[in-house]
């Protein structure tokens, strides 16, 4: 079986992740696969940060794939991520097009590079119910009574239930070897400062409030969408249903939203170091660098890889 190269973008949110990726893209014959966990739905454009006028670019558009592909209400998981990403792989290979995988969820990208099988063993709602009135303690106990289970961090009680979700699934079941196209991955990510990161973001935030996210999120509420689910959709939705239920002013939403996603860039951060420790090799960009060195850099590597 052929080896194709897969260029992979990662990086915390506001990072300059897409802006890199199209314009590697229009240099490298390449199309773009999404490896964000909300930019599959429709209608839900601000919240999410498609920023989809970043892939035109010099009369081009940049085919993207993995965007716009949910209905809202719909829910993803990364088993299903993995199944379009292939499918979305193949596709721009069989053109002779390079891939180019592009985005912060971690844990999407993560499985691809580890070969997780485990993301194939289905949610048990009932299980975790019940696990999630446990301990911690009680919970590694109970893990340590199966035989067919994997290292774990036993400092995660989502990740405990995870495991004895997944242990107690493959006492009854077995899990089927799925052919998958090979490839190699060569990934680059995104780093700033700090204060850079913190800038950006609550910059950032201020455009997408003045460019309808509030409206955005009436819409989805108008539509159907609980409350409920919006805070599976993130923390804008969150924080801005929230918002248009009475909880908070709207000075308070900006402050508390803003505080918000500067955390999550921070979990965004430490996952990829977690990547770099379970072997993942990343090599990081300063991302305030402009467009042309950060391509040199990019261009560099690949030739490196014998990737032209």
């Amino acid at each position: 079986m052929s080896v194709n190269p897969l260029l992979i973008i990662l990086g915390a949110t506001a990072s300059g992740k897409t802006h890199l990726a199209v314009n590697l893209a229009h240099d490298l014959n390449g199309e773009i696969i999404s490896a964000d966990s909300r930019q599959v739905f429709k209608h839900m454009d601000i919240g999410t940060g498609k920023d989809l006028n970043e892939y035109h670019i010099k009369g081009k558009i940049i085919p993207h794939h993995l965007i716009d592909i949910l209905e809202p209400g719909e829910r993803y998981h990364v088993n299903a991520f993995k199944e379009d990403f292939y499918n979305a792989f193949q596709t721009i290979t069989h053109k002779n097009r390079l891939p180019i995988l592009c985005g912060g969820t971690g844990m999407y990208i993560h499985s691809l590079l580890q070969n997780q099988e485990f993301t194939a063993v289905p949610v048990n709602e009932g299980l975790r119910t019940a696990l999630e009135l446990q301990s911690r303690e009680a919970l590694n106990e109970r893990l340590n009574l199966y035989s067919n289970q994997e290292h774990v961090d036993i400092n995660s009680k989502k990740r405990l239930i995870r495991a004895i979700e997944i242990a107690e699934y493959l006492k009854h079941n077995t899990l089927d070897t799925v052919d998958r196209p090979t490839f190699k991955p060569i990934v680059f990510g995104l780093k700033n400062t700090v204060e850079i990161t913190r800038a950006k973001i609550l910059k950032r935030l201020n455009e997408r409030l003045n460019a309808g996210m509030i409206e955005e999120v009436k819409d989805l509420l108008s539509y159907g969408i609980s409350q409920e689910m919006l805070v599976f959709y993130g923390l804008e939705y969150k924080f801005i249903a929230q918002y248009l239920a009475g909880a908070f002013s709207f000075d308070d939403l900006k402050l508390k939203l803003g505080i918000a996603i500067c955390q999550f860039a921070k979990r965004q951060s430490t996952f990829f170091r977690k990547m770099e420790k379970d072997g993942v090799k990343i090599n990081w960009l300063n991302a305030a660098q402009n467009d042309d060195v950060l391509k040199t850099e990019v261009a560099n590597k690949l030739s490196i890889e014998g990737i032209n």
